[in-house]
């Protein structure tokens, strides 16, 4: 699977902070709005009707855009080469293959290669965020009794 990955230059940054604000305001003020959004291109008047979803997955490209950080979608059911899953959890691959071994993230054999579903690392992502998370805040509680705040 070849992963598009777009990385916005600062023209793109601009135009998708923009988008984002407009995008945002939509979704905010239309919370009960149907399944699918009616668009208009301002330059055509064309018509296009996406799905709520699409448009709020929108939302979160145009707000990694804005930041300045490349985006990337990837199907959840797709299957990655470990090199593909290392660069997604921005880790090498060595490191990749040692979660693959120890069995922190599911993966199946194609002959000698792995593959790993996008859904297994995303997975594995939000509870390595969380584990994160679960320590930040451990450490912040521990730094408070000590009296070193």
């Amino acid at each position: 699977m070849n992963l598009a990955f777009i990385q916005p230059n600062a023209r793109d940054a601009v135009a998708a902070r923009d988008a984002l604000s407009q995008v945002r305001g939509y979704l905010r003020h239309h919370r009960e709005s149907p399944a699918q959004i009616d668009i208009v291109v301002a330059e055509t008047r064309e018509e296009l009707v996406l799905p709520r979803a699409a448009v709020e997955l929108l939302a979160t490209i145009l707000a990694h855009m804005a930041a300045g950080r490349g985006v990337s979608v990837v199907p959840a059911h797709a299957e990655l080469t470990t090199q593909e899953a290392a660069d997604l959890l921005n880790v090498s691959r060595p490191y990749l293959i040692g979660l693959l071994d120890a069995g922190e993230i599911e993966y199946r054999l194609v002959g000698t290669h792995r593959r790993v579903r996008a859904e297994s690392l995303l997975d594995y992502k939000r509870k390595d965020d969380q584990r994160r998370r679960e320590s930040a805040d451990a450490l912040s509680a521990m730094t408070q009794e000590l009296g070193f705040d």
